[in-house]
């Protein structure tokens, strides 16, 4: 169990908290119509984002154990058909494939900020980001160094359990990633860009607002929560009975949304004053421009050492709920412990990174779907898997699932609002999932 309300607070904080909040939510608000965007995706939350989470924690916490083996007793408690466990394979396979990219993404972070450690101790300057990025990519032996101390950081943590590994890491994590990001958006301040940064990404410019942004709000609402890939299913098993679902789910999303907009007042006032296009918003951003800034501004490297270690612990935070589903399951088996089945686990994830970090370079040329490897990784994953696991999992929780289960834990929701949850959950959830898959499969 976790130990208090806070540690699964920080614990789903870490596994919401990610490489997209601090790359990819101020460029997408940026370009959405700023404040409006921000409005749009906040609705997203309240009405698709924290119905769905409750319904992961719900069935979590009720279940106890791996998101497989949560769905086989909730299906055998009610009666319901075994078809449903399908829900707890696909979240545990679209973790297994996410972590499998992500891990070898953590790893460019890392590189990276190896690379202005050794600056500090007098190695050579950045002078070219753009071939320096691309020389990472062409080398396999750099990708899959990193890709390999990135796992082992996770298993580290995750083979230690819930109260030595997961909390004890949160616990630390989370501060820091908070220290970190506080101190970058300090030296935004010193910048006198703030201002201007502020109105990039928040003064409301309804002019933007097209049906597309609103699935690009949609879809970061629903992705940036974790959503469908169970990992908060699984850390609501470790939830202790008397925690208010309603209100840890709500905690979370603030957390998330708040690192988002934090992360977005820190990077672009940098971004502002050594004069770079925003709109080059993600990796290019971040590993072919900011570097630029980097070797300009006063205390440059630090700077750049912080941020680069801040990715980093957001990364790490997210993959460590991406390993604990698949480790969970493989304990239950009875057949591993907990350190074999997470060195278990994460052997075969790193093994399928492999695919991600040599299709960069030796696999380049290799096409699915129409995209590179990692590409099409992501789309199977990402785009696929997610949505119809999100769609599933609030089916199965509004109209399929035991009342008496549901209703025992939210008790704290009332009549009216449980039955509020049941609409967005049950209805608006679905249909707007259901959105996001049809508009994914056009494009």
């Amino acid at each position: 169990m976790w130990s208090s309300r806070l540690a699964f607070i920080l614990a789903a904080s870490g596994s919401a908290v990610g490489l997209g909040n601090i790359w990819r939510f101020p460029y997408l608000a940026s370009d959405n119509g700023g404040g409006a965007f921000v409005l749009i995706y906040l609705g997203c939350i309240a009405l698709v984002g924290l119905p769905i989470m409750a319904a992961e924690i719900l069935m979590g916490r009720h279940g106890r154990m791996s998101p497989v083996n949560t769905l086989r007793k909730l299906t055998s408690e009610g009666g319901h058909s075994k078809g449903w466990v399908v829900i707890g394979w696909i979240g545990m396979a679209a973790a297994v494939m996410i972590l499998s990219f992500y891990s070898v993404v953590g790893g460019w972070t890392l590189h990276y900020a190896w690379l202005y450690v050794e600056q500090l101790f007098g190695g050579a300057p950045i002078t070219d980001p753009d071939a320096t990025f691309t020389a990472m990519l062409g080398s396999p032996g750099t990708l899959v160094f990193w890709h390999t101390v990135f796992m082992l950081l996770t298993v580290g943590v995750v083979a230690m359990g819930v109260e030595k590994g997961l909390e004890r890491a949160v616990k630390f994590l989370m501060p820091l990633l908070f220290l970190i990001l506080l101190g970058l958006f300090a030296y935004g301040l010193s910048t006198g860009k703030v201002g201007q940064a502020f109105e990039f990404l928040f003064t409301p410019d309804f002019s933007k607002v097209h049906g597309s942004t609103w699935l690009a709000a949609l879809g970061q609402a629903f992705f940036s929560l974790s959503l469908g890939m169970c990992g908060i299913m699984t850390y609501g098993a470790y939830l202790p009975r008397d925690i208010s679902i309603p209100r840890v789910a709500a905690t979370v999303a603030l957390t998330d949304t708040s690192v988002a907009l934090l992360a977005g007042l820190a990077i672009f006032p940098v971004v502002f004053a050594f004069g770079i296009d925003p709109a080059g918003g993600g990796p290019g951003l971040i590993f072919t421009s900011l570097p630029l800034a980097f070797n300009d501004m006063a205390f440059g490297i630090p700077y750049a050492i912080a941020f680069f270690v801040l990715l980093a612990v957001a990364a790490w935070t997210s993959s460590i709920s991406l390993l604990e589903p698949p480790t969970a399951f493989i304990v239950e088996k009875g057949r591993f412990s907990r350190k074999s089945a997470a060195l278990l686990a994460a052997a075969v994830i790193w093994a399928l990174g492999l695919v991600t970090a040599l299709g960069f370079n030796v696999w380049a040329s290799v096409r699915i779907f129409g995209r590179d490897l990692q590409g099409a990784v992501e789309f199977i994953a990402s785009d696929l898997m997610l949505p119809v696991g999100g769609l599933l999992i609030a089916v199965f929780a509004a109209w399929v699932l035991r009342k008496d289960i549901s209703r025992g834990e939210l008790p704290d929701l009332g009549n009216g609002g449980y039955t509020a949850w049941k609409v967005l959950c049950g209805i608006l959830a679905p249909g707007m999932v259901l959105l996001i898959l049809y508009m994914k499969l056009a494009g």
